[in-house]
């Protein structure tokens, strides 16, 4: 049973998947650097209730090409200059269509006064009507997450934004924690060198053979041991497959941490600079 602070966190992020628990008992490659911090269950701040309103983010739909229709919310600075494009990928618990269920703190955060004006951006939540990742065992017979069918028309989304705004093309990242960590990380892989970085927390990476796709784009996973949701193990390993192929990779592990996007990560600054430092590698 989860924990009272987990099951309101998880609500709050509308993510919660129900995958099989792992015990975390895989070694880091000897290549990866592995960040580990305490996990401390403070409050977030701002609380959900001072962040800015959903309705900060401009309501809009798109009808994909393979006929997948996609609610979705924008938040566009007003300027004319080039900027990057953020995409936010929810959890299972925000499938949908009411163009609502996707908009919780961590997209949210986005649009506080300080953090736009520090991080200028288009920021992009998408609202997936199916799974974007499905899961089952991999090859190495951890945890592994497949693309789900909406995931192709959140690209070919990206794509028409792209075309149509003053979007950076160079710098157009994904975040995404639960199942959307699982979805930035395949997309990453669908994709090789389309993003300038992945920020994923807490999702179930693809199979390990896929890391040399995604070795030439930056990665940040998030995780913590305690996680009965999405097993810690499978990114483990995922991220000392990219690390062995050669990848730009930090794993930041949460000792004590359930399924939840850690509280000091929710409004820090500090890995959204590492996102923005974060460029496309051409050719």
């Amino acid at each position: 049973m989860q924990k009272p602070l987990t099951l309101l966190a998880c609500l709050l992020l509308g993510a919660c998947a129900t995958t099989p628990s792992e015990a975390p008992t895989l070694a880091p490659a000897p290549k990866l650097a592995v960040e580990t911090r305490s996990y401390a269950t403070t409050p977030l701040t701002p609380t959900p209730s001072d962040l800015p309103p959903a309705e900060a983010f401009a309501a809009a739909s798109f009808t994909a090409p393979n006929g997948v229709r996609l609610p979705y919310r924008l938040l566009s600075p007003a300027t004319k200059e080039k900027l990057p494009l953020v995409v936010m990928l929810h959890g299972s618990g925000a499938v949908g269509h009411d163009n609502k269920a996707q908009m919780g703190p961590f997209v949210r955060s986005w649009a506080r006064p300080g953090t736009a004006k520090t991080f200028p951006a288009f920021v992009l939540a998408p609202q997936a009507p199916v799974r974007t990742a499905h899961y089952a065992k991999g090859a190495d017979r951890l945890l592994a997450s497949r693309p789900g069918t909406s995931l192709p028309a959140i690209l070919a989304l990206i794509d028409d934004l792209s075309a149509r705004l003053p979007i950076d093309t160079d710098r157009i990242y994904l975040v995404g924690f639960s199942m959307g960590g699982s979805a930035a990380m395949n997309a990453a892989a669908l994709e090789p060198g389309k993003f300038a970085a992945v920020a994923a927390f807490s999702g179930v990476p693809p199979e390990r053979a896929l890391a040399v796709k995604v070795a030439p784009t930056p990665v940040m996973i998030v995780h913590g041991d305690k996680d009965r949701e999405n097993p810690y193990a499978p990114d483990l390993a995922w991220a000392g497959a990219l690390a062995d192929a050669g990848g730009d990779v930090r794993f930041v592990s949460y000792s004590g941490m359930a399924h939840v996007v850690p509280p000091d990560m929710m409004h820090d600054d500090a890995w959204r600079a590492w996102l923005f430092s974060q460029k496309r590698k051409k050719g």
